[in-house]
């Protein structure tokens, strides 16, 4: 088989929908399936990349900017159906959403082909963004014409699925495949967390994350300051980020929070290894799988989330089960749910376990890769 994947943007660019598509791509290309990527360059890169990495044929188009997270990218259809022909794939497999991904309805070499639309999450039109709210009118047409155009549709979770209005009409091709994460090695470096600032043994809390509105970070440090044994490690950057500095400086608990920024791969491990709990305290179905909530599952982490309505969150944990769910934007029950942790070290261990156990069984990126698979399989008549 050969599959070439439509994406937004490729890692190093961050992101998880990014992180995901990329691991997919290598772990298939591994087993016999002839793999190729076309998506973007950073927000500002003015020129076309295309390398090899893993057994994957890259191409990345330039990016001269986006506009309501459109990617601007004249190149793109030209690189589409340049990569078509050279590349020759049996399947398109198009990450959404991705504005770019539209050019395959208007490219005649993209028509000829089967496609899978991997549905990572709807249009957010809940947030607090009304300029999004009217570009969806214009993105809404495109959108549901790839869906009529696509052989299968790949959504992460039944419960996502279920709340999707974008996808109520196509459910009868909609398969159900979570996202997953392969393997990672022992950290090789220590990480650094907040002074201990008098306490013998603090609850180490860690939130891994974009500093966007929606990702509930205020919350977490209001209930932080209502959990004195604990400190945090807030990882990741964003729009949020000076006024989440000034909240923490506000309600007293600057010493107790470190804002790391971005960090390398490697801090990141050691940052999984070292915590005590996760926490993913977003407030808005923007959450639509969270797959931060599996890197820590990986990682043997207990994991306190948010009970989003209509989220594949409440699918991943299993409340008292790998985690505790939480009501969303309540600081006082995140709090609880902290504190409630602190003190049952024997609570979390059985968490922990439990978590990594059902990461290795449901959510490695091998099962999700077999599922994959098999689908481009039954897609091309090959099983």
């Amino acid at each position: 088989m050969r599959v070439l994947h439509i994406g937004k943007f490729y890692p190093p660019y961050p992101g998880g929908i990014e992180n995901f598509s990329a691991e997919l791509a290598e772990t298939v290309v591994q087993d016999q399936t002839a793999t190729a990527v076309l998506a973007h360059t950073a927000p500002g890169i003015h020129h076309t990349q295309r390398y090899i990495k893993n057994g994957v044929d890259v191409t990345l188009a330039a990016c001269h900017g986006q506009f309501v997270y459109a990617p601007i990218s004249p190149a793109f259809p030209w690189l589409l159906s340049r990569t078509i022909l050279r590349f020759k794939p049996d399947l398109l497999h198009l990450h959404l959403p991705n504005t770019s991904a539209f050019w395959a309805l208007l490219s005649p070499a993209a028509r000829r082909l089967p496609w899978i639309i991997h549905w990572h999450s709807d249009v957010p039109l809940d947030a607090a963004q009304r300029k999004l709210r009217l570009a969806y009118r214009l993105y809404r047409p495109w959108e549901q014409a790839l869906l009529q155009r696509a052989k299968a549709i790949i959504a992460t979770s039944r419960r996502y699925l279920d709340s999707s209005a974008a996808l109520a009409p196509w459910r009868d091709k909609t398969r159900i495949i979570p996202l997953g994460l392969g393997a990672t090695s022992p950290p090789t470096q220590s990480c650094n967390w907040p002074e201990n600032i008098g306490m013998v043994a603090p609850l180490r809390l860690l939130a891994v994350g974009r500093l966007a509105y929606y990702k509930g970070h205020d919350i977490l440090l209001h209930a932080l300051a209502k959990t004195p044994a604990a400190v945090l490690l807030l990882v990741g950057s964003g729009e949020r980020k000076a006024a989440l500095k000034k909240l923490a400086q506000d309600i007293g608990i600057a010493a107790r929070v470190r804002f790391a920024g971005a960090i390398d791969d490697a801090e990141l491990a050691a940052a999984y290894a070292s915590a005590d709990v996760f926490c993913l305290p977003s407030i808005e179905r923007s959450e639509a799988f969270g797959l931060v909530l599996l890197e820590a599952m990986r990682a043997g982490l207990p994991v306190v989330a948010s009970a989003i309505p209509g989220s594949g969150v409440s699918h991943v944990v299993r409340d008292g089960e790998t985690g505790l769910l939480v009501t969303p934007g309540n600081a006082d029950v995140l709090a609880s749910a902290l504190s409630r942790l602190q003190e049952d070290s024997d609570f979390r261990i059985r968490l922990g376990q439990a978590g990594r156990q059902r990461w290795h069984e449901e959510f490695s990126m091998h099962a999700v890769a077999t599922q994959t698979q098999k689908l481009y399989r039954t897609l091309l008549g090959l099983d």
